[in-house]
């Protein structure tokens, strides 16, 4: 086993990602409709499926017992209802068990066995996984050659998911990720469920956009964006999918970002030039603009948007990969702040637990906001965050 493992180790071709908790599984696939029917054929109690990577995988036609390897596979599982046929999760899950909506809905699943380290390129342990003996390994974050090996070496099948080629959704109703979820729903016997959870996302999205369909948009800018650890003020996006989806003017958007997942750091002397009119903090990185604060205080008190209480915290959800339930509820909270009138009639906190219902089936937002902040204006001066139902001036 010794052996076996230490192949593994040089036989890992993984491509990391360049922050914590995104995935850049190499798909290459082309977009297709959500439509999607998972690739399978029948014999004697199996089905072969084609999976994310091309891979050709037979799997048991009843599968009762599964783990997930790799950044966003658990999460996959929990939006399918399927936690009943969970049998082992990784380290990572049981060490960073906040700010995970799945987690934190779901805590009966830090009480299985531990299966692997976790973390993009991490191996899960051999001998562990034979002995708990699932029946499919559920994968996010892998190269086809070390799937290819862990199968055979195990015996047990490998079946690669993915949540999208660009490593964070653009925008929510990413084709690559909703393949996932039928893929995953079809061997699992969540088929019904999986279409139920692309057809609500897809809702939320269009309802999104049509709030703020035709309205001439102020300069916003997110920062505290988390990208291989945590990071400060300057740390943000060229397209910050809540601010896409809202048809907002970002003013990190004239910029070029040099990774797939538009991750950049701009100077702080860009954002005096620029002076956005509000600018929302990713909570990730909350602690690191206080106390950058707190030895900078004329920088921040010389931006537009924190002289005249326009800063304001989200939740991070860029996780251990996108959690999609967050970036949603953190849209309907931005579109709150900035168009007050249009959405006048939806309360965020109400709208997220709403949103984590169905995602996750428990609110969870008041335990998020408790770890992280959640919504609300912020005072750098003394750190405190106000939840309120924002209005313009």
């Amino acid at each position: 086993m010794r052996k076996v493992l230490a192949l593994f180790t040089i036989l890992l071709v993984v491509p990391i990602a360049g922050c914590i908790g995104t995935s850049t599984s190499t798909v290459t696939s082309s977009s297709t409709s959500s439509s999607f029917s998972p690739t399978t054929s029948s014999s004697a109690g199996y089905i072969r499926i084609t999976d994310m990577l091309g891979r050709t995988v037979k799997v048991p036609a009843n599968v009762s017992r599964v783990v997930a390897v790799g950044p966003g596979a658990l999460r996959i599982l929990v939006y399918l209802n399927a936690t009943d046929k969970v049998i082992g999760i990784e380290e990572r899950e049981k060490r960073y068990p906040y700010g995970r909506p799945y987690i934190l809905a779901r805590p009966e699943l830090l009480k299985l066995p531990v299966i692997g380290p976790g973390g993009p390129g991490k191996l899960p342990d051999m001998e562990t996984l034979v002995k708990v003996h699932p029946q499919v390994i559920f994968w996010v974050f892998v190269g086809k050659e070390t799937a290819d090996e862990v199968q055979k070496k195990t015996g047990i099948p490998v079946v690669v998911l993915s949540y999208g080629s660009y490593g964070t959704l653009e925008n929510f109703t990413d084709e690559t990720f909703f393949k996932s979820l039928l893929l995953a729903g079809k061997i699992l016997g969540r088929e019904k469920r999986a279409k139920e959870i692309i057809n609500f996302i897809k809702e939320q999205q269009s309802y999104l956009e049509n709030l703020s369909k035709g309205l001439k948009s102020p300069k916003v800018y997110l920062g505290g964006m988390k990208c291989q650890g945590v990071h400060g003020i300057t740390s943000t996006s060229v397209y910050y999918t809540p601010f896409t989806v809202l048809g907002l003017d970002n003013i990190a958007s004239k910029l070029t970002s040099t990774k797939r997942h538009g991750w950049i750091q701009v100077d702080k002397e860009f954002l005096l030039k620029e002076n956005p009119d509000y600018i929302f903090i990713d909570e990730g990185g909350l602690k690191i603009i206080l106390d950058d604060y707190k030895s900078n205080p004329s920088f921040y008190n010389s931006l537009k948007a924190v002289k005249e209480g326009y800063l304001y915290g989200v939740l991070p959800y860029n996780f251990y990969n996108t959690n999609i339930g967050t970036a949603i509820a953190d849209t309907y909270y931005i579109g709150k702040v900035i168009y007050p009138e249009r959405f006048k009639n939806i309360d965020p906190v109400e709208k997220a637990d709403e949103i984590f219902t169905f995602l996750v089936g428990k609110p969870v937002y008041g335990e998020l906001a408790k770890e992280l902040g959640g919504f609300g204006r912020i005072d750098l001066s003394n750190g405190n965050i106000t939840y309120g139902l924002p209005t313009n001036p």
